[in-house]
């Protein structure tokens, strides 16, 4: 499977897939303590841990958070060097009054979205892969 780098080919075969269940942004300062099976990333920062975990974990471990989300996986292999697809759709969102924080796997692109935003943000990022 070859990760794509064409912009056009990108978005028009993103195929956005909106994940079950709400998710929630966490920092912890020892994620030793986190079995790792709960968690969906991390990323250390110099203030902390952030963990991005299910709101349902984050409740049953106390861990607290202000933020509920949804989480839309664009399915196209997108490589890792290509250049624009964040821009465009984070661009598209914006125009929607749709925040979205952005991670990047090894195979696919990662967007949170606000929880009651998720349904619209889906709809706008259909409507971009068919323009």
């Amino acid at each position: 499977m070859t990760a794509e780098t064409n912009l056009t080919k990108l978005i028009k075969e993103m195929r956005p897939q909106l994940n079950e269940g709400d998710y929630v942004f966490v920092t912890v300062d020892d994620a030793n303590a986190i079995d790792r099976a709960d968690t969906i990333c991390e990323f250390k920062e110099k203030e902390g841990i952030t963990l991005v975990l299910e709101k349902s974990k984050a409740d049953a471990l106390r861990l607290p958070y202000d933020y509920i989300a949804a989480w839309i996986t664009l399915q196209v292999h997108s490589a890792l060097a290509a250049v624009g697809l964040t821009a465009a759709f984070s661009n598209v969102l914006a125009e929607h009054n749709i925040s979205c924080n952005v991670i990047a796997g090894y195979y696919h692109d990662h967007i949170f979205v606000a929880r009651e935003d998720a349904e619209k943000a889906v709809e706008v990022l259909i409507r971009l892969s068919k323009n």
